[in-house]
């Protein structure tokens, strides 16, 4: 028996080493999520669009962040909610949408070398929910926004059902020209116009 448990102890060793030593760096192979990715990846190619991850942000005080933004805000109009046809047809797992936006605060014009924020106040769903990944998605000369929430995790639950978030898109991401921007949401979008120097 103590043959069979030495035995056991030296593979557990020799696999634990040769492991550590020789992994590959990073996370770990995820078929699922990585084959998901790439045919999102080819789909968006083909339809013509870039992809540009933004980072969000929930400001402890929006107004002072609001009155950081540099330059006029754009007028921002209401638009019907829902993601367009040519883009549901991209994504494999469709995007849980905030359901509408109550306030929009998105300068009118930026410069393609510096970073653009905007903010905004978007209703969720319920308290279980809270904005995860956020891409922009642009094609010529328009830009179509899309925010996916996650369920949170146990019994944590938000303050409220509505959420202030403030968006980052990194600079050099937007080439000179004006976009037409829209911010989608379940039941109500929004939409603005983007002059970038």
């Amino acid at each position: 028996m103590k043959w069979v448990a030495l035995v056991i102890i030296v593979s557990i060793v020799t696999y634990t080493a040769v492991t550590l030593r020789y992994r590959r760096p990073g996370q770990a192979y995820q078929p699922y999520q990585d084959n998901k990715e790439r045919a999102i990846v080819t789909r968006l190619r083909s339809a013509g669009y870039q992809r540009i991850p933004a980072v969000a942000e929930r400001p402890a005080d929006p107004e002072r962040a609001a009155a950081r933004m540099a330059g006029p805000f754009a007028t921002v109009v209401d638009q019907p909610g829902g993601v367009a046809e040519e883009l549901k047809e991209i994504f494999v797992d469709q995007p849980r949408l905030p359901q509408s936006f109550a306030v929009v605060r998105a300068p009118a014009e930026a410069v393609s070398l510096l970073a653009y924020t905007f903010q905004f106040t978007c209703a969720l769903p319920d308290n279980k929910q809270l904005l995860s990944a956020t891409y922009v998605y642009v094609k010529e000369q328009e830009m179509v926004i899309v925010s996916d929430l996650e369920a949170m995790e146990g019994e944590l639950l938000a303050r409220t059902p509505e959420s202030t978030v403030q968006m980052t898109l990194p600079a050099g991401t937007l080439h000179p020209g004006t976009y037409q921007v829209t911010l989608i949401g379940q039941r109500q979008s929004k939409r603005w116009t983007l002059l970038v120097h």
